[in-house]
């Protein structure tokens, strides 16, 4: 069987060059190859977007090798199959004429079959005395051997393309939930940085993100987000050093403190001298506990041990545990206590308490290194109920009439406010007086 000369479409069909070089590639075939043809066709099937095929023209393709008699495509045997187009329709599904027309056109100009059309258009095979196939017309699957190399070569750039971009998207995904996690947790944790900035930045970069990216424009999305996320960690990390340097010199400094003797404002009734790591006091450390008073610390107390409380608040003026509560949201922040140290400060202790506790810590000012830190200390004690309010605000109140800040006594015309209406005045009961005066046992 002789298909070695060029052949050219029956009827109105024109000749085109793509199928002459289809024609030159066929008969350049490898001589004596023989090449299964259903692992040609998942070769094909893995190279269709290189090769412009379409879905509908590969079923075409399947259903024509299904006529080939053997599994292998080999000269042997000859590489042409002669179905007619109601064969070919029953065995791809049941497509129209029209559509099985249309892609098997889209074949030969992929160069995956010829045609080889006889003088009036009909597909046969003439045969010998011996029932060989001595000239058959239909479609030439030669194409699939010769190019069998160049199948397979496209076949592989396009698995490696796919697990590519697999690769970047994936990257892709973490990028992206990595810097918003980050951002909301820089937010949350009020560490210093321009975080409105980087947001902006953020949305920037998505917004160049079409709904199905190529590998190129996926890479340079990755790629802009690198340098965000880099920016974004880095800012955390020093916050977090920062922080770590802080609470390691605050803990040095506590000890300093806590071995003095005379501190007035560990404690006051000899709660001063804990270990933090001891979780637990002495027996004379649960009476002195024992003998605070029991009653609920008035606000007035509180204002006046932490005077500096009032000046966060607009007119310097705080009427009523809400509003001394309220200034609890702003002190946090400028203190550098976390949201998470605060909350579980309030869990332990109670909002009141924890409220009290912050603004003696604010009040400290910078004796203070890392209210943060100390914050969380002290919320540990109260936790194995070793800590109790009074005795800060008492030392608070015992330091001031110390240095000589009491405020005098007002004079006969005065309303014993100063100015702004303020009331500086310390008014405290004899018997309290007399417990701040007591010496530490």
């Amino acid at each position: 069987m002789d298909n070695a000369m060029t052949t050219t479409p029956f009827g109105r069909r024109p000749m085109s060059l793509a199928m002459l070089s289809s024609q030159k590639a066929a008969r350049e075939a490898p001589k004596g190859a023989r090449l299964n043809k259903w692992k040609l066709f998942h070769t094909v099937r893995e190279a269709r977007t290189a090769l412009g095929a379409s879905d509908r023209g590969l079923a075409i393709l399947n259903a024509l090798l299904t006529f080939y008699p053997e599994n292998e495509l080999s000269e042997e045997t000859g590489f042409v199959v002669w179905p007619s187009n109601e064969q070919l329709i029953a065995r791809a599904n049941g497509i129209s004429p029209a559509t099985l027309r249309r892609h098997l056109a889209v074949l030969v100009e992929c160069g995956l079959i010829i045609r080889r059309d006889s003088p009036n258009g009909k597909r046969f095979a003439r045969k010998g005395r011996g029932g060989q196939v001595e000239q058959a017309y239909g479609f030439d699957l030669s194409p699939l051997v010769a190019r069998a190399e160049e199948f397979a070569a496209m076949a592989e750039t396009i698995a490696e393309e796919r697990r590519a971009l697999k690769c970047a998207r994936e990257r892709l995904t973490l990028l992206r939930r990595d810097i918003v996690k980050m951002i909301e947790a820089g937010l949350d944790e009020g560490v210093p940085g321009d975080w409105a900035k980087m947001g902006r930045v953020y949305r920037d970069i998505i917004d160049r993100l079409p709904r199905v990216p190529d590998l190129t424009i996926a890479e340079d999305i990755c790629d802009a987000l690198a340098l965000l996320h880099e920016e974004v960690r880095e800012t955390l990390e020093n916050h977090v050093n920062l922080q770590n340097k802080n609470a390691n010199e605050s803990h040095a400094e506590r000890h300093k403190q806590n071995s003095n003797p005379d501190s007035q404002y560990e404690s006051e009734y000899g709660l001063r001298n804990k270990s933090e790591t001891s979780g637990s006091g002495s027996a004379g450390d649960t009476d002195n506990l024992h003998s605070l008073p029991k009653r609920e610390m008035p606000l007035a107390l509180v204002l006046d041990a932490c005077e500096s409380w009032r000046d966060l608040a607009k007119g310097g003026s705080i009427r009523n545990w809400r509003e001394f509560l309220g200034i609890a949201e702003i002190a946090r922040p400028m203190l550098g206590v976390s949201p998470s140290a605060w909350r579980e400060a309030a869990e332990v202790m109670g909002d009141k308490q924890a409220a009290i506790t912050l603004a003696a810590i604010y009040q400290r000012g910078n004796e203070i290194i890392s209210a943060g830190g100390y914050l969380r200390n002290l919320t540990e004690r109260a936790r194995d109920g070793q800590f109790s309010v009074w005795p800060m605000v008492m030392a608070l109140l015992r330091a001031r009439i110390e240095a000589g800040n009491a405020p005098q006594t007002p004079k006969p015309d005065d309303d014993g406010r100063g100015e702004g209406g303020r009331d500086h005045a310390l008014s405290v009961s004899p018997a309290l007086a007399r417990s701040m005066k007591r010496p530490p046992r």
